[in-house]
């Protein structure tokens, strides 16, 4: 039997030793380079790319355009960072090392750091791989839906009980996650994921979501749901009863799409336990990535992610969060 990925020496090209060791000049120079590369600094004020002048004891550069102070992290994620810049680096290893998810609490035990810094450095993260714009999914393509946060407590006495069936019972919290994945060469799993949270699995969302993100050839695999019925108008479709079989025998199937809500499920139970909705596309795009990298070495997945935060532009979701800057639900145009 083959060994798994994650087991072999490919996978572990990173460890925390590595991160902690550092030293500031180190993690400078780190940042530095995921952000500029080997090119000049770039002005985040007026665009300039130039040697600009450094300001060796404060880490800081003074543009010759604007004449604008900025550092390293100016108009980053990591804008306006109280902790030394190694804590960051050492949260995005963190973040890198585990394969199902990470929780807030335990970021803020192994940093030393309050939970909500942790809670808000943790979905900052989360922000940088958001990704807008990309191309649609085409070939091979799986779609489906799962629903979170519906849990009802039932009532003690049965006689109280209600019927969870019925829509005028069940929570007004619960959502649907629909997950959109493409299938790669035989035996190479899915290699792209497009994750989105609608109220229901309803054919609107669902017509509106394959026209926007699923090329016009590809082939879609879903199951017997009524609601993407409509598809086969625009479509070639393959549908699956899971009532008889989880595939078919010309390889229709949701077996890359079951895989991502597997992962989900126990990122969800396992280390986050609580999902608002109003994060909960922050989550759901989170495990698309760990499902795309789930090849990539623990150095590849932290070199893509600090460069996502050193070129991402500052949050406008997370600056001010514990002083009430709130944002609302984001649902599925």
């Amino acid at each position: 039997m083959a060994q798994h990925f994650l087991l072999s020496a490919k996978a572990r090209s990173l460890s925390l030793v590595q991160i902690f060791t550092m030293t500031d000049v180190a993690a400078f120079d780190l940042f530095k380079e995921s952000r500029w590369g080997d090119g000049d600094p770039v002005c985040p004020t007026c665009g300039l790319i130039d040697k600009h002048y450094f300001i060796k004891t404060r880490k800081q550069w003074r543009c010759k355009g604007c004449n604008h102070t900025f550092s390293i992290t100016s108009g980053t994620l990591f804008a306006h960072h109280k902790l030394p810049l190694k804590i960051y680096l050492g949260a995005v290893a963190l973040y890198t090392n585990t394969a199902k998810g990470f929780s807030a609490l335990q970021l803020s035990r192994d940093l030393d750091v309050q939970y909500k810094t942790a809670f808000v450095m943790m979905h900052k993260i989360r922000e940088s791989l958001m990704d807008a714009g990309t191309p649609k999914l085409s070939g091979e393509v799986e779609i489906d839906g799962a629903y979170v946060n519906g849990y009802v407590r039932p009532e003690n006495e049965k006689a109280d009980r209600k019927d969870l069936r019925l829509v005028e019972n069940q929570s007004p919290n619960k959502r649907c996650i629909i997950t959109i994945r493409e299938r790669g060469e035989k035996g190479e799993g899915a290699v792209k994921t497009k994750t989105f949270v609608v109220k229901s699995e309803n054919q609107a969302d669902i017509k509106k979501l394959a026209e926007n993100h699923i090329d016009k050839d590809a082939t879609i695999n879903a199951d017997d749901a009524k609601c993407y019925d409509a598809l086969h108008a625009k479509f070639d479709m393959k549908r699956v009863n899971h009532q008889e079989r989880y595939k078919g025998n010309k390889g229709e199937c949701t077996n890359q799409a079951e895989s991502y809500f597997s992962r989900f499920r126990r990122m969800h139970k396992g280390q986050v336990h609580k999902m608002g909705n109003q994060n909960l596309d922050a989550y759901a795009n989170e495990c698309g990535y760990r499902e795309d990298t789930r090849r990539w070495s623990t150095g590849q997945i932290f070199a893509d992610i600090t460069g996502r935060c050193a070129t991402k532009p500052t949050s406008r979701n997370w600056c001010g969060y514990w002083q009430g800057n709130k944002t609302a639900e984001r649902l599925a145009a």
